[in-house]
């Protein structure tokens, strides 16, 4: 299936509010794989799937967590995670995308995990920091990702187990190992 194919195809499954979200993590990954050396087409790609199956009926994602056996300690937490290793599975399935790294940066945009590529980070990273973001601490996000992509998500880290925190709901342990490795990186880079 071609760009624009898989674009119709995806604009039709989400609200404009959405389709806005994804044309500003398109864009801000193909800046920050320009910025950082990863292949801006690659994540264009991810970013343009990255949400393929956020507003499918809970119902529907479950089944295939369950059907497909996807890991299953997915449903023991928020149904907001499930989208994205569910759309890394449609992508593949129903896209006929093949290339490894893409489905990673698609499956591990929400809850990041550790031996990230730089790819995954990146389309983590856009989603976290797109234009049309608006939370406490996302400027900071932004000003941390002109200079290095590994503070720039250990800030979006942060900022969504703070929020977890204050929410009082139970935080992904993907989540706290990606964030544990980026630490490692940072500190392993300054010695």
């Amino acid at each position: 299936m071609d760009r624009e194919a898989i674009i119709e195809s995806v604009k039709a499954q989400m609200p404009e509010r959405r389709w806005l979200h994804v044309q500003g993590v398109m864009a801000t990954s193909i800046i920050l794989a320009e910025r950082f050396g990863a292949d801006p087409v690659r994540a264009e790609l991810a970013a343009i799937l990255h949400d393929v199956a956020k507003y499918w009926p809970t119902e529907r994602m479950q089944r295939i967590i369950v059907d497909e056996q996807l890991p299953q300690e997915l449903l023991a937490y928020d149904k907001e995670l499930w989208h994205a290793p569910v759309g890394a599975f449609i992508a593949e399935r129903d896209y006929g995308i093949t290339d490894a790294e893409v489905l990673e940066a698609i499956r591990y945009h929400t809850s990041g995990r550790e031996e990230m590529s730089l790819l995954e980070k990146i389309v983590c990273l856009a989603d976290y920091m797109e234009p049309g973001r608006d939370f406490p601490g996302v400027n900071r996000i932004r000003e941390e990702a002109e200079h290095s992509v590994e503070k720039a998500l250990l800030a979006g880290f942060d900022s969504t187990i703070s929020f977890l925190l204050e929410k009082e709901k139970r935080i992904f342990p993907l989540t706290v190992a990606a964030r544990n490795a980026i630490i490692k990186q940072l500190r392993e880079a300054e010695e």
